[in-house]
């Protein structure tokens, strides 16, 4: 392996360790928001926000990385294929993050306290769902399983899908004051995207192992 190809692959391998992390902390700080939410804590919002800039400035140089290698190094084939998917994926993963912070913003305004008990449920299973997803995209994106990843596009995202029909019919039902239900739609569609964020980056590390293996994916 020559020099170059050395050094190469020195800046893919930072580049990965730099996208696991920013999995690492999505993934972390997502059971979090949902505690906040439901227990009116707010202390963890300063903590994520404190977070949120750290994400963005990672975001933004693995963004600046990747484009550096792009075009000092004309990759192609397998090599290509990993660096278009980091840039699919990163602003997924920032945008994430963003929707975290919006969660746990929530519990400035108490809603934990308002909710009906069948919300409540509603929301810790969302919670506990997009939870799951996230680790799941992160696991396939680290070993690269398409098997998994296909799973988690195929099969969770429809229970999510389901667990947010339900709870926007819980919400219109009127149980509950008009404030607490305004604010509780936005939560349940953030964790709907949050589902969607997790389910796009399935797709993309469909498309990445099946390249890897020589099987053809389309639309990702």
């Amino acid at each position: 392996m020559g020099e170059n190809r050395q050094e190469f692959q020195r800046d893919l391998d930072s580049i990965e360790a730099k996208v696991i992390e920013l999995f690492a902390m999505v993934a972390e700080d997502l059971p979090g928001a949902t505690d906040a939410l439901l227990s009116g804590d707010n202390e963890v919002l300063g903590k994520l926000a404190e977070r949120e800039q750290a994400i963005n400035a990672l975001y933004r140089e693995v963004e600046d990385l990747v484009n550096r290698q792009i075009l000092l190094q004309a990759p192609v084939a397998s090599d290509l294929r990993f660096l278009l998917s980091v840039l699919r994926i990163v602003p997924e993963l920032e945008r994430s993050h963003d929707l975290v912070v919006q969660i746990a913003s929530r519990a400035d305004h108490l809603l934990g306290g308002g909710l009906s008990p069948r919300t409540r449920g509603l929301v810790e299973r969302m919670g506990d769902l997009a939870s799951q997803m996230w680790r799941q995209a992160a696991d396939s994106w680290y070993q690269r399983d398409r098997s998994a990843a296909l799973t988690l596009a195929a099969d969770r995202d429809d229970e999510m899908d389901e667990l947010h029909s339900s709870l926007i019919a819980e919400l219109a039902s009127g149980q509950m004051a008009l404030p607490v239900t305004m604010e509780m739609t936005l939560v349940a569609r953030f964790y709907e995207r949050l589902g969607d964020h997790a389910v796009n980056i399935a797709r993309r590390v469909a498309y990445l192992a099946g390249s890897a293996r020589g099987t053809q994916e389309t639309g990702y």
